[in-house]
């Protein structure tokens, strides 16, 4: 059976064709391999470079790589953060003409970690609370748009650094399932496997050393039930709310954002005496902050950092003397966001030099510098500026950040 390439792209083809396919993976010459982390599988997977791309390689057999390509772009189609799929390559042969298992190829998600790698340096409760956030999100986003993950983990999960908090991303589809809609069972399903899948792979961390002495692995992995939990009752429960108290809805609906939602869709209800009305969250969107600041800016960033960046834009908007809210011959907000993005964001983030820059993408940069003018504000009583942040966090921070903020090959701006 000849090579085959089924790819989302009609430039990658041509680019993969100068992997060494007739090698079994784990027989790949250095000089092709990209030394990245690399997290447990079930699977042999590797990090390579094809032409300027960072690639993720996985072996599998062909029904399930032709299977999880498919349920990866219906979920880069449905916004879901997951890895995206750029490739099957199907048909390979050895040398000598035996077969070799199929291979799925998936785009390298830059500035994210393993959870493995992250605990090597033993993480702090607070930051293990992030995660659980970040993981809880994530199933949510999944069960609204009626995916079934089927194996929910730590191990098959990828996280980016997000203004503070992170941002988890799904890297293996394999066991999942896309439905129109999710029954309780399934959820209850998904998060009871969470539970275990977590509670174990903080077991397996505390055995070797890595876990902190504080962390009850037990106990975190029934966390992610309680912040699926609360989540999944913000964002779908029933309201009942006076009728005239129209308001009620409003600020329901200001909370979703405010929890980083939209909603598309909602259910209204007046009672049959008219005395109250029933208000359902019918479509939640995530990436409320996102699509505002990529309207704005056409910056494109997650979902903290553009309400990290949101909030330094409004504040800036507010001391420019065109900016006159409701007034027609006031500039517009799209113009001086982009002024903004000229004049204020892309000067300050190129200030860092790129070779310092490690993982952190230019939205988390610019976030980082906020906190360390706000650090140093705080410490001399009065507003220091943007530039003096700079260059204190350019000559006292980054240094001693150099180990945690490791370079990828990821493009950094």
């Amino acid at each position: 059976m000849a090579l085959q390439i089924s790819a989302t792209n009609p430039e990658h083809p041509a680019l993969l064709l100068e992997l060494p396919w007739h090698l079994p993976l784990e027989q790949w010459p250095d000089e092709v391999l990209v030394p990245l982390p690399r997290g447990i599988s079930r699977h042999v997977v590797r990090y390579a470079r094809a032409g300027d791309e960072v690639i993720a390689v996985k072996e599998l057999a062909e029904r399930p790589a032709l299977r999880e390509y498919e349920l990866l772009r219906d979920l880069d189609r449905l916004g879901i953060p997951a890895v995206d799929p750029l490739a099957v390559v199907t048909g390979r042969t050895d040398d000598e003409e035996a077969p070799l298992e199929s291979v799925l190829v998936t785009r390298h998600l830059g500035g994210s970690m393993p959870y493995r790698s992250m605990f090597e340096t033993t993480m702090r409760p607070a930051t293990m609370h992030r995660l659980m956030d970040a993981l809880a999100v994530l199933l949510v986003r999944l069960h609204l748009a009626g995916f079934a993950w089927g194996d929910c983990s730590l191990s098959n999960t990828l996280f980016r650094r997000d203004a503070g908090a992170y941002a988890a991303y799904l890297v293996d589809a394999e066991t999942g399932d896309l439905h129109p809609q999710l029954s309780p069972g399934q959820r209850d399903y998904d998060l009871d496997l969470a539970r275990v899948n977590i509670s174990g792979e903080l077991l397996d961390l505390e055995a070797s050393g890595a876990l902190h002495p504080s962390v009850d692995a037990i106990e975190f992995g029934m966390e992610i039930c309680s912040r699926y939990g609360s989540l999944w009752d913000e964002l779908t429960r029933r309201s009942v709310y006076p009728a005239g108290k129209y308001h009620f809805i409003e600020r329901r609906i200001r909370r979703l954002n405010d929890l980083g939602f939209d909603v598309a869709e909602m259910q209204i209800e007046h009672a049959p005496n008219g005395d109250s009305v029933t208000f359902v969250p019918k479509v939640v969107d995530a990436g409320h902050h996102q699509r505002q600041l990529l309207r704005l800016t056409g910056l494109d960033t997650e979902e903290n950092q553009a309400r990290r960046l949101l909030n330094d834009l409004e504040s800036w908007m507010a001391t420019q003397d065109d900016y006159a809210p409701g007034d027609p011959l006031g500039a517009r907000p799209e113009v001086l966001a982009h002024r903004w993005v000229r004049d204020v964001f892309r000067p300050t983030v190129r200030a860092v030099p790129l070779e310092m820059r490690g993982s952190m993408d230019p939205a988390e940069i610019y976030h980082e510098l906020l906190e360390h003018r706000w650090y140093l504000s705080e410490r001399a009583q009065h507003d220091i500026g943007l530039d003096t942040a700079v260059e204190d966090y350019i000559t006292n921070i980054l240094p001693k950040a150099r180990e945690t903020l490791q370079p990828t090959p990821a493009t950094a701006e």
